[in-house]
């Protein structure tokens, strides 16, 4: 029999009541595969979302099997056999929770795939790379995506409307009367300002006033226990993590100086470049490269923090250029890419080129730029290539 201890613990989560509020991507995955992964940012709703799907998916409790994989009755737990227990008592849906704190992961995964009827729905810390794997799960398994809270879904949450997800032709083409029609429900700014202190993750529901210390938590833990146990990083090289996301806090937009940036941090460039990559993957920064063209060759690529709310946790007096920048970056990478542009600041899609600031930024910089737009904040209705920023967190 499965594991006493695993079995009720899955009982009283699976009963507990769940968040109304569904993240969209619980309509975008179809469920019809049998082996999903979904990743994402610690606090981004990840467990929610399998519970959500536990209570619609039309199975009766005693067919699904809900697992944390860093419970402490996990520890020396094979997942191989506790699937095989479960398929044997009838089991029909496997939730596996934590999952990048299980051993030989891939392998499991792909030996349940291969051997039961059963469908398996993972989840685990954005560092989970597939290629970190000893087995290949590239035939079996579909990866999901869960990005941090958009701004419409804030909105939804806040205000009680529903809200459409526009494409971003659609933002660009019809911006004006979108605002227009948007702002006669609510009001936009006051929102924003809410949204880029404390809008990012689902438990700010939870507390407002306990939030930043859940968020340096979910910082703290992604560094210490996600990125080591996953990359096997020596524990005294932590400090130098930390010091990289507090630098990109107090200073503009930076961008990549490596000589400075390795005389701040008192590591070789080597170093440096591995930790900037494996901070990427676990969704606490952004690594932007240039674009494409010879223009773009020598420009230095971009660091920024993954998200707004980092910015108020880790700072006293946040950058608002680097605040803006990541609010927009943190909105349009989930479905587009997003690149450093030579001469503004971002292209996107190696088309639609972007310069972001404060209401008061002219179209100095692009006037020479086909296909380019201004994204402003303090604005709530824009004109023709003049886009409030606040809009750019519609798109899903």
């Amino acid at each position: 029999m499965i594991h006493s201890v695993v079995r009720q613990t899955s009982q009283f989560i699976l009963q507990r009541s769940q968040p109304s509020y569904q993240r969209f991507l619980l309509s975008k995955i179809d469920f019809n595969d049998r082996l999903i992964g979904i990743k994402g940012a610690r606090g981004s709703g990840k467990t929610t979302l399998l519970l959500q799907y536990a209570k619609q998916c039309g199975l009766p409790l005693s067919k699904v099997l809900y697992v944390s994989c860093d419970h402490p009755a996990m520890v020396d737990a094979d997942l191989f056999e506790l699937a095989m227990t479960f398929y044997q008592e009838g089991g029909k849906l496997l939730l596996l929770d934590e999952s990048h704190k299980a051993k030989q992961l891939g392998a499991s995964l792909k030996a349940i795939y291969d051997t039961f009827d059963l469908k398996v729905i993972f989840s685990g810390s954005s560092a989970i790379q597939m290629t970190h794997q000893s087995a290949d799960l590239s035939r079996r398994a579909v990866i999901f995506h869960l990005p941090a809270l958009s701004f419409r879904e804030f909105l939804e949450i806040e205000t009680g409307i529903q809200i459409k997800a526009f494409s971003l032709a659609e933002l660009l083409k019809n911006h004006q009367d979108i605002a227009l029609d948007l702002t006669a429900q609510f009001r936009p700014i006051e929102h924003f300002r809410a949204y880029t202190q404390h809008g990012a993750y689902p438990f700010y529901q939870e507390s407002l006033n306990n939030y930043p210390l859940k968020l340096l938590e979910v910082i703290n833990h992604t560094i210490d226990s996600d990125l080591t146990s996953i990359f096997h990083i020596d524990s005294s090289k932590l400090d130098k993590l930390k010091k990289m996301l507090y630098l990109l806090c107090a200073t503009p937009p930076l961008e990549l100086n490596k000589a400075k940036i390795s005389a701040a941090l008192e590591a070789s460039w080597p170093t440096i470049d591995k930790y900037i990559q494996l901070m990427a993957s676990a969704d606490l920064i952004h690594h932007l490269r240039g674009g494409s063209g010879m223009r773009a060759v020598n420009k230095p690529n971009k660091l920024l923090l993954a998200n707004p709310n980092l910015f108020y946790v880790l700072c006293a007096e946040p950058n608002s250029g680097s605040v803006r920048e990541s609010f927009f970056v943190s909105q349009l990478s989930h479905q587009h890419q997003v690149h450093y542009h030579h001469q503004a600041d971002f292209i996107i899609d190696e088309q639609a080129i972007f310069e972001i600031g404060g209401a008061g930024k002219t179209k100095k910089q692009l006037q020479s730029l086909d296909n380019s737009y201004l994204a402003l904040d303090d604005i709530e209705v824009g004109d023709h290539n003049t886009i409030p920023l606040w809009m750019f967190g519609l798109l899903y």
